[in-house]
């Protein structure tokens, strides 16, 4: 039966989710415990087979009391825990506490309190670590030390006696150590487990509101080592307690994040040309009567500048509330092409500014690569955005670095 937390004395069974003799793998539910503060599922921390279960549902058994086996074989008998010396004083026993349902035991560091001495129930005992940090225990009862029954540097399973508190001061107070306890196998037969409710795969349980996530050392320890967090897990709402498998579970999640991250990225590019050959070529490109658009030039230039003009590209050009789109407009004579309206996805969206009051721009990207004209002075400024999944970093500086060179000497253009 295992314990919450320190407080526990025992939990009450509300199900077995196997049956005796059933086949257990490392992390399949085996049965349902409530506490005072949540019902909860409990998982095999082992493979096997169920064998010598002792409680059924309804049951009220002590923390750290035996209801079940996972053996080798169907027909396994249990080992017995058999004391080397069974002459110990009367009294309240305090327990090796668990932080959560898969804490198997805990280092016993240190004994606050000797054999005899007086203590109050909110008296520290003894500090016990785990694989996350290292806390103090108190007494529990008021009375005095009878017995300690492990020593300082000793691993104790998780709900095994560890002292004794009595009322009367003892006359021969008992030390020794948890070494002093030994297994021998004994028949245990199997009782009939019955339950109202049929066998089920691992759902979510209710977990305590105390922030604590529960976990196993193992995989506490994993996730450490991998620089994880594992209340990612608790955010998806994936089912605690977590095991080595939800680990991996994690750290394909962080993967697929950092990945995505690392695709929508931002990427972006700043140039400054001089502005006096393109400001005469609009120039011309205005006193055309006819077959002449301003945003045909600025799109040739940029088409051309594609990957240098080898590849079919789609543009739309936005200046102002009015976008024009242009297909392959470096195919035609600069400035000849006409604005078409096929619906065809563009490829890059240039945001032509030159006549606001903007005078620098940053994040405008429209979900798509994004080339942006402002005027400054003699110059006109050239931003380009776009995610690393748009471009590669070679690609947008070949491509701005182009574009610019076309932009302050149009001519390059029609060579």
């Amino acid at each position: 039966m295992p314990a919450l937390g320190m407080a526990q004395d025992s939990g009450i069974l509300v199900s077995w989710s196997k049956q005796p003799g059933d086949a257990i793998a490392v992390g399949d539910a085996l049965f349902e415990v409530e506490t005072d503060k949540a019902t909860m599922e409990v998982d095999a921390q082992h493979s096997g087979f169920l064998t010598n279960v002792v409680a059924n549902a309804g049951d009220e058994v002590p923390v750290g009391q035996v209801i079940a086996v996972i053996a080798e074989a169907p027909n396994a008998v249990a080992p017995q825990e058999v004391s080397q010396d069974d002459a110990l004083p009367e009294g309240q026993a305090v327990i090796m506490p668990a932080l959560g349902m898969t804490q198997d035991t805990g280092l016993l560091v240190n004994w606050l309190k000797q054999p005899g001495e007086a203590v109050r129930a909110d008296d520290i005992l003894f500090e016990v670590e785990t694989d996350k940090s290292t806390m103090e225990v108190t007494a529990g009862f008021d009375g005095f030390v009878a017995a300690l029954l492990a020593q300082a540097g000793e691993d104790v399973p998780v709900g095994h006696n560890v002292a004794i508190i009595s009322l009367a001061k003892p006359d021969a107070p008992v030390q020794r150590s948890n070494r002093a306890v030994t297994y021998e196998v004994a028949p245990l037969a199997p009782a009939v487990v019955t339950s109202d409710q049929p066998k089920s795969a691992k759902k979510a349980v209710a977990v305590p509101n105390s922030g604590r996530i529960l976990a196993s050392p193992k995989a506490r320890r994993l996730a450490h080592e991998r620089g994880l967090d594992l209340q990612q897990l608790v955010q998806a709402g994936h089912v605690q307690p977590f095991h080595m498998s939800d680990v991996d579970v994690l750290e394909g999640m962080v993967s697929s994040t950092v990945a995505t991250f690392a695709a929508t990225a931002l990427r972006r590019l700043t140039a400054q040309v001089r502005a006096e050959q393109f400001s005469e070529i609009m120039s011309l490109v205005s006193a055309q009567p006819t077959g002449r658009e301003a945003g045909a030039v600025v799109a040739g230039l940029a088409a051309g500048a594609w990957e240098q003009g080898q590849q079919d590209i789609v543009i739309a050009y936005r200046q102002f509330a009015t976008t024009q789109q242009f297909t392959n407009p470096h195919h035609i004579g600069l400035g000849k092409a006409r604005a078409d309206d096929e619906g065809a996805p563009a490829q890059l969206l240039i945001y032509d500014l030159r006549n606001s009051a903007i005078t620098s721009i940053e994040n405008c990207a429209d979900g798509l690569p994004t080339l942006t004209l402002l005027s400054q002075g003699d110059f006109l400024g050239l931003t380009l955005e776009c995610r690393n999944d748009h471009m590669s970093a070679d690609a947008a500086l070949s491509f701005l670095t182009e574009f610019a060179g076309r932009m302050e000497q149009p001519l390059r253009h029609l060579l």
